[in-house]
C-alpha cells in the first residue's frame, strides 16, 4: 500500500449512512421470508422494502385503535403478519 494513504482517522461501517434508519438482525421462518421475497418479486419491490411498508401499516393500525404510550406488541405483529399470509 502507498505511504500517502492515511487510514488513521478511518471509520469502519457503511461510507453513505441511512437516515431515519436502522440495521438489525432479525430472524424470521423460512416460508415467510419465501412468501415476502415471491410476494416482492411480483410487486416489483425489495422484500425488505415490502416488510417494512407492512409493519409501518400495522404500527399505524394499531396507534389508531390504541393510547399512544402502548407499543407494537409482539402478538400484534404475528397476528398481521399471518393476515397478509393469508390475503395473498
Amino acid at each position: 500500500m502507498r505511504d500517502e494513504y492515511d487510514f488513521s482517522k478511518a471509520k469502519r461501517g457503511a461510507v453513505i449512512p441511512s437516515p431515519g434508519k436502522t440495521r438489525i438482525t432479525i430472524m424470521l421462518d423460512d416460508d415467510v421470508i419465501e412468501h415476502f421475497r415471491a410476494r416482492a418479486e411480483a410487486e416489483g419491490v425489495g422484500y425488505q422494502t415490502l416488510i417494512n411498508a407492512l409493519l409501518r401499516k400495522a404500527a399505524m393500525n394499531a396507534k389508531k385503535s390504541k393510547p399512544d404510550d402502548m407499543p407494537l406488541t409482539i402478538a400484534t405483529l404475528r397476528r398481521v403478519l399471518r393476515e397478509e399470509l393469508q390475503t395473498s
